[in-house]
């Protein structure tokens, strides 16, 4: 049954993934995908670890996010970065990326500590 649990909440993650970044500009979407993934995760993080555990997270913290965020997007959007010679903007993809999704989870964790405590 946790395998279940997982492949449906990747699905689901990768449809919403999938629909988001067709609606916002290359290489944005992925950025805006992983961010907001990392928000959601710390937020997860700390309510799973808090209030509930076992089967639900592992449905939206490996399924949903897991499945939502994607380091091989993001690898592919900096090689194409590279091929159309955009050396500078695929250097500052790679820094936002990095640095705002590591703010966003430490975000995510910060305020649900805040709400549930």
């Amino acid at each position: 049954m946790t395998y279940i649990y997982i492949a449906l909440g990747g699905a689901i993650g990768a449809l919403v993934r999938y629909f988001l970044t067709l609606s916002i500009a290359f290489p944005t979407g992925t950025l805006v995908v992983n961010v907001l993934g990392s928000f959601l995760m710390g937020i997860a993080f700390v309510w799973f670890s808090s209030k509930l555990s076992g089967q639900w997270a592992l449905f939206f913290m490996t399924g949903i996010l897991g499945g939502f965020t994607t380091l091989s997007a993001f690898s592919l959007d900096v090689v194409r970065l590279f091929e159309i010679e955009k050396y500078i903007y695929a250097g500052g993809y790679i820094l936002a990326s990095i640095i705002f999704s590591l703010l966003a989870i430490f975000v995510g964790i910060f305020l649900m500590k805040a709400i549930i405590t």
